[in-house]
């Protein structure tokens, strides 16, 4: 059965989650202290990038793989808040959900080392 108090249009649906979305972003960046540290390094990321990337496309690649840090880091909020609804209480398998969301952004944090080593190295290296 629908709930008709759901909005109708796309646009209301469109302006509702970006409203969550909104209040998603404002509840991590003040509470949530790898979620903070990544903003300001995507922040500082921007002129950095702006002055060492070769290219648009190296900017791109540079600023994007931070966003992309970010992305992975918002998941893994998301699973590690899910579990802390569910339970305070040590399981094993929600330790390997959350030290598979961990590892998921120690992987993004080396994705972002590689594209700005790389883009450096061959910028100013060669």
């Amino acid at each position: 059965m629908r709930d008709h108090s759901l909005p109708e249009s796309f646009m209301q649906r469109i302006l509702l989650a970006f409203l969550n979305s909104m209040r998603a972003l404002k509840h991590l960046a003040g509470n949530e202290k790898a979620v903070q540290q990544e903003l300001l390094l995507f922040l500082i990321s921007l002129p950095v990038a702006g002055f060492l990337a070769p290219t648009w496309l190296a900017f791109l690649l540079m600023t994007g793989s931070i966003l992309f840090l970010v992305l992975v880091e918002v998941l893994n909020t998301a699973i590690e808040a899910t579990y802390d609804a569910v339970s305070l209480d040590f399981h094993e398998q929600i330790k390997i959900a959350k030290d598979c969301g961990s590892l998921a952004v120690l992987i993004a944090i080396l994705f972002v080392a590689v594209i700005w080593a790389y883009i450096i190295a061959t910028t100013y290296l060669a």
